[in-house]
């Protein structure tokens, strides 16, 4: 009776816990939060000063007593006290100040996680205020997301580029063929960004120029028209504030490295994919989520390495969390896809 009584009136939500933006998915009502993945907090009270968008503001920015921490790290847990905070504050704007039933969660994991770091996201969640924590795997989320026929004796390829883990998988018959999943994404390319400002232009910038740098003027399309972007920093040598302006040619050189790692666990997956599956991925392409899916050219690389067509979802930044929302509208029917179940005390 309970559990009737709480499926009638919580607001049950599907989370996509990225390392770079945490979106979240309210049963019945769609996209409802899709902030960065920060947290600012007291250092000596542990007191959160901010969540989101208003924490991102604060990375590079804060004085000794308050520290902005990105709690989690290539798709894992990296600071589960900090998770925990992070998401009972989520689940608390989707439900408003008063809890009267909690609700059921399901939240998007890496395929390629341990065991260990997949009871951490259930405890966390658990201890965030659910009743019931799901676990399912991002690239059968992403799939669903993005309307595949992953349930059909088919091939379906599918490409998540996150920000700090990229998951490439053959889907067929509601499961996941074969796999790859590497600590290599957004993340990394801001990184590079920021060390080749660092050596070539003697500029130290920091996480945010960079990833605004990789957004506004980063490709990896050697056709298209350079543009030019002011960047402010610190002089290496003299230690004073410096503007200085570069190309996307460069920065496209600099990305090309980490694109190319993406490319290489395509091609990994690709060649341990049955034969008959492989012609499914043949007529049907590769399909591309994710926020890093986005930088500019990275669909026209994958085609021209590979020799398979790949093409950007409708709605890249949101697939993951748009399928674990639909496992949450048809529960009963999408059981199956879910890794495991974990109740808390009622």
């Amino acid at each position: 009776m309970f559990d009737f009584i709480s499926g009638l009136f919580s607001k049950d939500i599907g989370i996509d816990l990225g390392t770079a933006y945490t979106v979240v998915y309210v049963k019945g009502k769609g996209i409802a939060i899709s902030e960065p993945s920060v947290v600012a907090i007291q250092k000596a009270s542990k007191e959160i000063i901010a969540v989101g968008e208003e924490a991102k503001k604060m990375i590079g920015k804060t004085p000794q007593d308050i520290e902005a921490i990105k709690p989690m790290k290539n798709g894992v847990i990296a600071d589960f006290d900090v998770t925990k905070m992070m998401l009972r504050y989520f689940m608390s704007k989707v439900h408003g100040r008063r809890w009267l039933f909690k609700p059921r969660v399901i939240v998007c994991v890496p395929s390629g996680i341990t065991e260990v770091e997949r009871r951490a996201v259930v405890d966390a969640t658990l201890q965030a205020g659910a009743r019931e924590a799901y676990l399912i795997e991002e690239p059968l989320a992403a799939a669903i997301g993005a309307g595949l026929p992953i349930h059909e004796p088919r091939g379906n390829m599918i490409l998540d580029i996150g920000g700090g883990r990229t998951e490439v998988a053959v889907i067929s018959l509601g499961g996941i063929v074969v796999r790859e999943s590497i600590k290599v994404a957004g993340d990394e390319m801001d990184s590079a960004i920021v060390e080749y400002m660092s050596k070539v232009h003697e500029l130290v910038i920091g996480e945010q120029m960079a990833e605004n740098i990789k957004k506004t003027i980063g490709n990896v399309d050697d056709e298209m028209e350079e543009v030019f972007m002011e960047v402010k920093g610190r002089d290496l040598r003299e230690g004073v504030p410096r503007v200085k302006e570069i190309n996307s040619s460069e920065i496209r050189e600099v990305l090309k490295p980490v694109a190319q790692k993406i490319v290489d666990a395509v091609k990994t997956v690709l060649e341990q994919t049955p034969a008959e599956l492989s012609a499914d991925i043949i007529d049907r392409g590769i399909v591309m989520t994710g926020g890093t899916s986005l930088l500019k050219g990275l669909d026209k690389m994958i085609s021209r390495e590979v020799g398979v067509p790949a093409y950007l979802s409708d709605d890249p930044m949101y697939c993951v969390a748009l399928g674990a929302g639909k496992v949450l509208e048809e529960l009963d029917a999408l059981r199956r896809v879910l890794l495991s179940i974990k109740r808390g005390e009622e």
